[in-house]
């Protein structure tokens, strides 16, 4: 059992020795793997399918389980932090989503897959927002900026990293990787914080009234809003008899889940947190960077397999360039975050993500890498100028008591704003195709004479080189054309949109507190 209490100790006072640096760096670590695990397998999807002999319906889940499980723990461990402590729950969570893992890399069928993604995901997620919560307890005020420079660094840069990284494995080594690779960091992430980490005792004592039915009800609310967001693009949402079956189980369960935690003397999420007018807009802000961070991870690398036919490690090698600025702006914006009020740092921060956005949006099907490099290198610019104010506008000011509950909430809306932005995203990008597909085939008439005369010159090469029917050749060909010119507008268009909803957070600023770089608000100096 711990010998300290690290939340008993005002935070000027606390001093950080060389064992809670080497504990915290581990605890970074592992969620690092949390968070890059999400993503790692997004572009070998193929080959995990051939390798565990899965139907192209049932790989998806792959990723869903992983996913739903993840954002059900979330908001539960700031719960089981203060039950079992720090060191504890990062522990066995790091234990199991390891010993996980490995077990994903000899799955032999889809089950199987399925069940250890979903254990991977639901310990990986407690590991997200521990980390987010041991920083703002452990650490003394004054060294906040610079922590959440860390913290920012490592939880952006992994879903960025994720694709290339899993790309770039199997292409090397097997499909197997993707998950061995987390079997010797784990280990040691494990070890290390069960060695090192000295933060708070646990309280068994509130077991006593362990709430149950909030943890069943939170489970079946995010779970169905998860598979909801998840499936209902490819199944049409409410076309779709499973789609409706769980929107009801998740609006049932969601009011059920808030009336109970808000009338139960002990509830497993504190949900009063939100009466916290900085740690309410915070969660917006997070819920919005959390759309345009997995939304644009995700937009660009299809835009660039789709329309432009590039490899993983061409789509990798492109993609750097946001991970390349971020890593280059984090001294700076450590530095600003100390001399500038927070409030107009955050708005510079989610204003150049925006800008980003929309740079972007002008994309043409002849894009490569030197022409993302401008848009890539703001929103890389942009990431470490939302993330290290924005963690001390939303948590910095609370009491330490109250952080590991408020981190797991504040965590669970970036996941959740991922997930809704994807499943709008890959819904406004079919209807954006069909829209655009519809708009060029009207012109592609025997009236237009550009059309034509290029069909015929088509059709007159084709005739040398292909055997059989070049006029038939040469339709395919225009009609591939007319697809890629429309798939680049719809993605165009999805971008722009993203950058919309950035302009639109920007309104909430005036809302928010002015608060110090220590977090603390103004207004207590």
């Amino acid at each position: 059992m711990s010998q300290i209490d690290r939340l008993s100790i005002p935070p000027d006072q606390r001093v950080v020795s060389v064992r809670d640096w080497i504990g915290f760096v581990a605890m970074v670590v592992g969620m690092f793997m949390a968070i890059l695990d999400i993503q790692i397998v997004a572009s070998s999807l193929a080959q995990i399918q051939a390798g565990i002999s899965a139907s192209a319906d049932e790989i998806s889940w792959v990723q869903t389980s992983y996913l739903i499980a993840e954002v059900v723990m979330i908001p539960l461990s700031g719960w089981m932090a203060r039950v079992f402590s720090t060191r504890w729950l990062f522990f066995v969570s790091a234990t199991t989503f390891t010993l996980a893992s490995a077990l994903c890399a000899f799955a032999w069928n889809i089950e199987s897959m399925i069940v250890m993604r979903a254990i991977q995901g639901f310990l990986g997620g407690a590991m997200i927002p521990t980390v987010f919560a041991t920083s703002f307890i452990l650490f003394p005020p004054r060294m906040s900026a610079g922590i959440s420079v860390l913290i920012g660094l490592v939880a952006t840069m992994a879903p960025t990293l994720g694709p290339t990284l899993g790309g770039w494995l199997t292409d090397m080594l097997s499909w197997h990787w993707l998950f061995l690779i987390n079997v010797v960091p784990g280990v040691m992430v494990a070890l290390i914080v069960l060695t090192f980490v000295d933060l708070d005792r646990p309280r068994l004592h509130l077991l006593a009234g362990f709430d149950m039915a909030g943890i069943v009800l939170i489970a079946l609310f995010l779970g169905s809003m998860q598979y909801v967001l998840e499936e209902g693009p490819r199944a049409d949402w409410f076309d779709d008899a499973s789609i409706v079956l769980f929107t009801g189980l998740m609006v049932v369960a969601g009011a059920a889940f808030v009336w109970r935690e808000l009338t139960y003397e002990h509830p497993v999420v504190e949900l009063r947190a939100f009466t916290d007018r900085n740690f309410l807009v915070g969660c917006i802000f997070s819920f919005i960077i959390g759309t345009g961070l997995y939304g644009s991870v995700y937009v660009i690398p299809l835009f660039l397999g789709r329309v432009r036919g590039y490899s993983s490690l061409e789509i990798g090698l492109t993609m750097m360039v946001t991970g390349l600025f971020q890593f280059l702006s984090a001294p700076l914006a450590g530095n600003l975050a100390r001399h500038m009020d927070l409030r107009l740092m955050l708005a510079m921060g989610l204003g150049l993500f925006g800008t980003g956005l929309w740079l972007n949006s002008f994309l043409t099907s002849e894009w490569g890498y030197w022409e993302m490099f401008l848009p890539q290198a703001v929103r890389g610019l942009s990431l470490m100028f939302c993330m290290v104010p924005i963690n001390n506008v939303a948590l910095g000011h609370l009491p330490p008591d109250k952080v590991q509950n408020a981190s797991g909430l504040y965590n669970l809306m970036r996941n959740t704003g991922g997930a809704v932005g994807l499943a709008a995203i890959t819904t406004a990008v079919s209807h954006r195709l069909d829209l655009h597909m519809a708009r060029l085939s009207e012109r592609i008439t025997e009236g237009n004479l550009e059309a034509v005369t290029r069909l015929q010159n088509m059709a007159a090469r084709y005739a040398d080189l292909i055997p059989g029917d070049p006029d038939q050749a040469a339709l395919r060909a225009l009609s591939r054309m007319v697809k890629q010119q429309a798939t680049t507008m719809a993605y165009g268009d999805v971008l722009l949109c993203m950058s919309l909803v950035f302009a639109c957070g920007l309104l909430l600023m005036p809302f928010v507190h002015k608060v110090s770089a220590s977090g603390k608000r103004a207004a207590d100096h």
